[in-house]
């Protein structure tokens, strides 16, 4: 990622492009060592986000279609016990919920990607992190590498995100182990909704996320 220009567009891909409203050419003499490492890393961590909010919302709907298949035959059991003639269809309904409950266990092994990778990210802040407090040892504080967020602050800031992720992995597959099974009408959409409102993940982590964009010069001031 040297010498680019880079355009963030509300929430946009942070992608190489020409020069438009909105863009920063950082400049490769100003771009080096540890700040460009922890420019780097801010868009990183913007991408991540993306590809995480996308598989979220395919993950949504697979879990929709399990959720209302669920409700529709609240239990394989009860239907043969209450009418022996609808076997055949049941196995049929019982074959497509394991093939939707497959899909969505391989959107959340994508996810689980997503989140490791921001957990490195975070490792990253921390490597900079340290080896400013090595090289600044016994000297005067460390000079600011953009506006005025000391790095330990990218590195706070990249922790607090990767635990809300971190927590919230934990909940969907919690959500996925419980959601074939449970026959409860109003947990399953109870399931459905955490997993649309992501409630580990709170709206400050917009603000934590353009605030470093913008102290890294991926957006304007």
């Amino acid at each position: 990622m040297e010498n680019i220009k880079v355009v963030v567009n509300n929430w946009g891909k942070v992608t190489p492009t020409g020069k438009s409203p909105g863009c920063v050419t950082p400049k490769k003499s100003g771009l080096t060592g540890s700040a460009r490492k922890v420019k780097d890393n801010a868009a990183d961590w913007h991408n991540f986000m993306l590809k995480w909010e996308n598989l979220n919302d395919s993950a949504f709907g697979a879990a929709s279609k399990i959720v209302n298949l669920r409700i529709s035959n609240l239990s394989y059991e009860k239907m043969l016990v209450d009418d022996p003639s609808p076997a055949n269809e049941n196995a049929k309904d019982k074959e497509e919920l394991e093939r939707m409950c497959s899909e969505l266990v391989d959107i959340l092994e994508s996810m689980q990607q997503i989140q490791m990778k921001m957990e490195k990210l975070t490792l990253t802040f921390k490597g900079v992190c340290d080896l400013e407090a090595f090289q600044c040892r016994g000297e005067a504080p460390c000079p600011v590498l953009f506006h005025t967020w000391p790095t330990s602050l990218f590195y706070e800031t990249s922790q607090k995100m990767s635990d809300m992720f971190k927590k919230e992995m934990a909940l969907k597959r919690t959500i996925v182990s419980e959601m074939a099974h449970t026959p409860d009408q109003d947990l399953l959409m109870v399931y459905l909704s955490c997993w649309l409102y992501q409630p580990y993940v709170d709206n400050s982590i917009k603000v934590l996320l353009e605030s470093m964009l913008m102290e890294t010069g991926h957006r304007t001031i």
